[in-house]
């Protein structure tokens, strides 16, 4: 039976006289992928902020295989295994896809960059060498020495992806994986993410594309106004009154 690596109780947050986030209860068993849908304004992202350390919850806890991480710095909470994936690749568009991923390992290695950084990315040295197996998993393979502002979306995407998995995370966020890909680049992701979790890793998911959530999850959790709604394995979550409500019938933040 599978264990809860991530647990949220009761955490909210404000920004101003807006609640963003309303008594927020999650539940995320290790090995799983776990969605969290909504529409627009929902609180979402917010929500990924928060678990990240980017925001500062008003109440509530957040505990990660067994610590609360609440107000841990982002750096703090990566070091623990927690790795997010953002709506726009966060990448080093000049430098190769090797020296990217690269970095990350160099980054989670050390915990910070230092004056052998250069050193360390030279041909042949064991973090370049922990790069390419990385890149080889997410199928960029023949891409190595290329730029990474040359890439396709779905491209740049997938080495997201390989920056994370060079952090070696436990937990990985992802943030509208799928926004702006092709219906091919979708599916190639759809079934990367798959891969991956075969592996072992735990995923949380936001995403608008509901072929996507259904290809992917295991259970769902639908946020409307920054409160959660719904909660269930895909089949449940799909007739639910409440979210087709909060879907068709605006309920916009």
């Amino acid at each position: 039976m599978k264990t809860p690596i991530l647990e949220v109780r009761g955490v909210s947050k404000s920004f101003g006289g807006l609640r963003a986030l309303n008594d927020v209860n999650l539940t995320v068993q290790e090995g799983s992928i776990h969605a969290i849908i909504g529409p627009n304004g929902a609180g979402k992202s917010t929500l990924l902020n928060v678990l990240i350390g980017l925001i500062e919850a008003d109440e509530g806890t957040i505990t990660y295989a067994g610590e609360r991480i609440r107000g841990l710095s982002p750096h703090t909470i990566i070091q623990k295994g927690i790795a997010r994936v953002f709506q726009t690749p966060q990448i080093f568009p000049g430098l190769t896809l090797v020296e990217n991923v690269a970095i990350a390992a160099l980054a989670k290695r050390d915990g910070q960059f230092g004056l052998r950084i250069l050193e360390s990315l030279r041909p042949g040295h064991p973090v370049m060498a922990e790069a390419e197996e990385h890149l080889v998993d997410v199928g960029l393979a023949g891409h190595l020495r290329s730029e990474a502002q040359h890439l396709s979306r779905g491209d740049k995407r997938r080495l997201e992806l390989a920056l994370c998995l060079a952090a070696r995370p436990r937990l990985l966020l992802l943030d509208e994986p799928t926004a702006g890909m092709s219906r091919h680049d979708t599916n190639s992701t759809i079934e990367l993410l798959k891969h991956l979790s075969r592996k072992g890793m735990t995923k949380i998911v936001i995403e608008h594309d509901m072929h996507v959530v259904f290809s992917l999850s295991e259970r769902i959790t639908v946020l409307a106004q920054g409160t959660v709604i719904a909660e269930g394995a895909p089949q449940e979550v799909r007739g639910n009154p409440r979210v087709q409500e909060a879907y068709l019938g605006g309920a916009h933040t």
